[in-house]
């Protein structure tokens, strides 16, 4: 039975539809055709371990669905207790979540499910760092498609736990004309157009621009989003006035924790970050002991 931790939020769990494959294809290749040559050969079969998950550094929680995934599917009979559900708070010290069964399964697990615990709460906590950075603003983070293959849903996810939101999940749900796509097309109010009558009505189109000029050419255009690629925070001043309301507002380009706030304060909406996903630095999280019994 799940106990939230006091400042955790109500973040929709991922179906385990979508996590029981991941999680079974990460232990299938953990254990090869071998299995796990040193825990079956060292550890009694009539071992029972009681443990308990535990962050060495503070941050946000994220992936427990798919580490507490991978003790069951290697033993069914272990017993999972959560003590903080995703999108908590990462205490240093303070368990997570307590397992408890067979010895052998335990340790089998450990590795895969602490990968995903530790690379998922790292973007979890990089989000919630500038989350926290932009409060006071209106602006929300947003993610990327700049993702590790396979992963890019439970990436995303960990985006939703640390506070942030998502754009587009892939090529196939949203349109973002960029600039290579209007070298092409022969314009951005051609790109627009042509996006416009293929597309169906439940679609938005963004268009990426570098400056005002194109920006206007987008609005004229009727784009539903606007990316503005590289700019100052005075530039972006200059494009939400500009923009008047008539579509949203994305800012992108380089944007780290100490310049997020002057972009933020320049009235856009969204402010989409790369690295929170391709580069956040896993969060330290340990098994530790608690009773090992033959």
């Amino acid at each position: 039975m799940s106990a939230p931790h006091s400042d955790s939020f109500a973040l929709p769990p991922l179906s385990p539809v979508v996590v029981e494959p991941a999680v079974r294809a990460a232990l299938a290749e953990d254990l090869g055709t071998g299995g796990d040559m040193t825990t079956d050969n060292v550890v009694p079969e009539s071992a029972r371990a009681e443990i308990a998950i535990v962050p060495r550094k503070p941050g946000r929680i994220a992936g427990l669905d798919l580490a507490l995934t991978a003790f069951r599917l290697i033993d069914p009979s272990i017993q999972v207790e959560t003590l903080v559900r995703d999108g908590g708070a990462a205490v240093p010290g303070q368990p997570i979540a307590l397992v408890s069964g067979p010895g052998r399964g335990v340790l089998t697990a450990e590795r895969v499910a602490l990968n995903f615990l530790g690379h998922l709460s790292g973007i979890a906590t990089a989000t919630h760092g500038i989350v926290t950075a932009v409060a006071g603003s209106h602006a929300r983070i947003c993610c990327t498609r700049k993702t590790t293959p396979g992963l890019r849903v439970f990436e995303k996810y960990a985006v939703r736990a640390g506070g942030g939101v998502n754009h587009r999940f892939g090529l196939h749900d949203g349109v973002l004309i960029k600039d290579n796509h209007i070298a092409v097309a022969g314009g951005i109010a051609a790109t627009v157009a042509a996006a416009r009558a293929r597309v169906g009505h439940m679609v938005k189109i963004e268009v990426e621009v570098d400056t005002l000029d194109q920006l206007e050419e987008a609005l004229a255009a009727g784009a539903d989003a606007v990316l503005l690629d590289n700019m100052s925070p005075e530039t972006l001043k200059r494009a939400v006035t500009l923009v008047g309301g008539r579509a949203v507002t994305e800012a992108s380009g380089n944007i780290t924790v100490e310049t997020a706030p002057a972009i933020a304060a320049s009235g856009v909406d969204l402010l989409s970050v790369g690295w929170i996903t391709h580069s956040a630095p896993c969060l330290d999280i340990g098994l530790d002991f608690r009773r090992l019994t033959a």
